[in-house]
Order: C-alpha cells, then structure tokens, then sequence
C-alpha cells in the first residue's frame, strides 16, 4: 500500500545544509563587500608611481636623482648601496668598482636579472624571524603596498632600486 500522495501546493521547500529554504534565485552580490582593505587606510609611504629615476610616495614625497628607497618603519630613506661609505652617513667616491650594489661585505651583486639569494642566505634571514623576497621593482612596490596596508608599516619593510638603474652608469 502506497503512502499518501501530496500535491504539488503541499511540497515543503527544498531546504539547504543548514535547514533554510533555498532560494529561487541567487542573491545579488555586493561587491563593496567583497572589499576588506576599503577602510583601512593607504601608508604614507605606500609606492605611487616608480619613476626612471626614483619612486613618488602616497605621502607626496618624491625620491628622483637616481636613488633608491628603504622604506622602513612608516619612514622613508634614500638610498644607494652602489656607493661604497665609511658608515659616516656621506656618499662615497663613484671611482671605478664602486658603483656596485653591494653592502659592505660584498654579499650583494644585483644585475638587470633578478637572481635568488642563496639558500644559506635565506635560512640566516629566516633565523632573524623575517621572509624576504627578491622581486623586479614594480612588482616589490606592488607587494610592499598590499602587505603594509594589510599588515601595517611596522611590520614590512621595502627596499627599491629605481627601475632605470644601470650597473656603472652615473
């Protein structure tokens, strides 16, 4: 014997994993919610635009002449590691074999490729509690962007070669 039959204005409404009625059509999207950074505010030194010679910060500061930018800490620094120092804070001499971009041990040599730094390298950054990327300078200015406003500025930090950098030029 059959179970009685329920006609069609007596079916329950198809219900979804979590026992709700499913809907007949999907709900609009909102896509300004979709948007979790809209409110947080952009960092003062969040990268602009990244000039030939320089970088022009949120801040309205602009880096030229051929410098680079350590940006650290909420602040900005120019910076050109390709002039040899005395650690005195004064630019050194641009004789020959010293406009190279390497700190004063000699373990850095950029090119126009970008090259990875060496595994012994990383595992001494990784011991410090630190991740570092080696990436082309737009992208670096992109990715310093998104995690210091994600994350804040205390806890990134950039270091930027102007994307017009040439090995020995002056």
């Amino acid at each position: 014997m059959a179970g009685p039959r329920l006609s069609s204005s007596s079916k329950k409404p198809a219900l979804g994993h979590n026992k709700e009625p499913v809907p007949a059509t999907p709900p609009p999207t909102d896509f300004g919610e979709l948007d979790v950074l809209a409110s947080a505010p952009v960092p003062a030194t969040a990268v602009e635009v990244c000039h030939a010679d320089g970088f022009s910060l949120n801040s309205g500061v602009r880096i030229g002449g051929g410098d680079g930018a350590l940006l650290v800490g909420g602040e900005a620094f120019v910076w050109r590691p390709w002039e040899a120092g005395d650690g005195d804070g004064r630019r050194g001499e641009k004789g020959k074999g010293r406009r190279r971009l390497v700190n004063d041990k000699g373990q850095w040599e950029v090119a126009e490729e970008i090259r990875p730094l060496s595994p012994a390298t990383r595992r001494a950054i990784s011991n410090l509690g630190m991740r570092v990327e080696v990436l082309d300078t737009r992208n670096a200015a992109s990715q310093y962007n998104m995690l210091a406003t994600e994350r804040g500025v205390e806890d990134v930090a950039a270091a930027l070669i102007p994307i017009g950098w040439k090995e020995g030029a002056e």
